[in-house]
């Protein structure tokens, strides 16, 4: 894979070469090159000895269908790279067909692909549900029978973000605080003005939140997660809202490996690099953060732990200098400060009504941020509890209501 993702990232072989520890020093996986004037990456391909997938049927002959699947995600392509390979396809499913009965649409691996089958009869759909017809089209829900975000720094940092939503966007939702963002435009009653996606292959709907994450209420189209990534990688979207874990004060954000805990990359380099506006979110601080929101304002009783705006982050994960050099629009949300990426700097624009600007706010960073001249003060009706498009719809000032 020749691609442009990854540079000025720890998965640049300048920095780390996507090493995540001192052990993984053997081979160089990841090679720098210039292609017609260009700097990019080169992925080497390796072969798959063992690819375990999922559906909802196989018939006699091995075909996998997914009839009541949330996701196909990759399972398609990881059999075929698997296949051609010469190793081996195990499938799990519910149940087993009849030869010859399956729809042809809704199988995805056909049975010369698949090694051997795995029946399940107490399989669930996800994680948290045995089957939800919302999830897999079977059935369209009201959208007020979609949960409602509780009222607290989560939901206060996804109604900032959301405001920045703009009507007919194809927006991409992350794991963590961002997914909110979905939740929000639902409860404000301006779902179908936005497209919401996840990478996993879901198009259209509200993505799910937690450990279901990924496949989304009310889908519109479900793709492969190969399909989803292509789109993304070729500029399709306009919006994304991911997480951040640290950030520094040339816009850098971590969310790869904090302290001792490996998360890695997922999709979050391929998104943020490919996206024409990144919106980050999160809470200001790390650990559990005691604060009153209320009556328009914020109060902070008692900080967070640890920073996370610090002088230098552990790990790039985005690249402030790459997202300055392509002119990308970023931002940074939290539930008492939004930052932006100016002239590769971070630059505070917003703070929360009812914080301190310097105990709260500059006091709690590792650096000292540019601070706008026209630093405002974010709105009040983010700090109360209701909807906001009956007090305030201007808010949303991007969508036509």
């Amino acid at each position: 894979m020749l691609t442009t993702v990854g540079l000025n990232t720890f998965i640049d072989p300048r920095l780390e070469g996507g090493r995540m520890n001192k052990s993984a020093e053997a081979e160089d996986l990841i090679e720098l090159v210039e292609f017609q004037g260009q700097e990019m990456l080169l992925y080497k391909s390796f072969p798959i000895d063992v690819c375990l997938v999922r559906g909802t049927t196989a018939d006699e002959d091995g075909n996998i269908a997914i009839e009541e699947e949330g996701l196909e995600l990759h399972m398609r392509a990881a059999a075929m790279a698997t296949y051609r390979s010469g190793g081996i396809i195990i499938a799990q499913v519910k149940r087993l067909a009849q030869r010859g009965t399956l729809h042809p649409r809704l199988v995805r691996i056909p049975g010369h692909m698949v090694t051997a089958v795995v029946q399940d009869p107490d399989q669930w759909q996800t994680t948290q549900w045995e089957y939800d017809p919302s999830l897999c089209g079977d059935l369209r829900i009201p959208v007020s029978a979609m949960p409602s975000l509780k009222f607290d720094l989560r939901k206060v940092i996804a109604r900032r973000a959301a405001m920045e939503l703009r009507a007919g966007a194809v927006v991409n939702l992350g794991i963590g605080m961002p997914d909110g963002v979905g939740n929000v435009a639902a409860e404000e009653g301006f779902l179908d003005k936005v497209i919401f996606s996840v990478e996993m292959g879901t198009v259209g709907g509200v993505p799910t939140k937690g450990i279901a994450f990924g496949a989304a209420r009310n889908p519109e189209v479900l793709m492969s997660m190969p399909d989803q990534f292509d789109f993304y990688h070729g500029g399709g979207l306009d919006m994304a809202f991911l997480g951040m874990g640290e950030i520094d004060a040339s816009g850098n954000v971590n969310v790869s490996r904090l302290g001792t805990r490996v998360n890695g990359t997922g999709g979050f380099i391929d998104i943020s690099q490919n996206t024409k506006t990144m919106v980050f979110c999160g809470n200001f601080m790390n650990g559990k953060i005691d604060a009153e929101i209320g009556g328009g304002k914020l109060t902070i009783r008692n900080d967070g732990t640890t920073k996370k705006f610090l002088e230098k982050v552990a790990q790039i994960t985005f690249s402030g200098e790459y997202a300055a050099k392509t002119g990308q629009s970023v931002l940074y949300v939290t539930e008492r400060a939004v930052f932006k990426l100016h002239e590769g700097r971070l630059m505070l624009i917003e703070i929360a009504p009812g914080v301190d600007l310097d105990k709260d706010v500059l006091g709690q960073m590792e650096f000292s941020p540019e601070v706008s001249p026209d630093l405002r003060t974010m709105d009040a009706e983010i700090f109360q509890p209701g909807k906001i498009t009956e007090t305030k719809p201007e808010l949303f000032k991007n969508i036509a209501f």
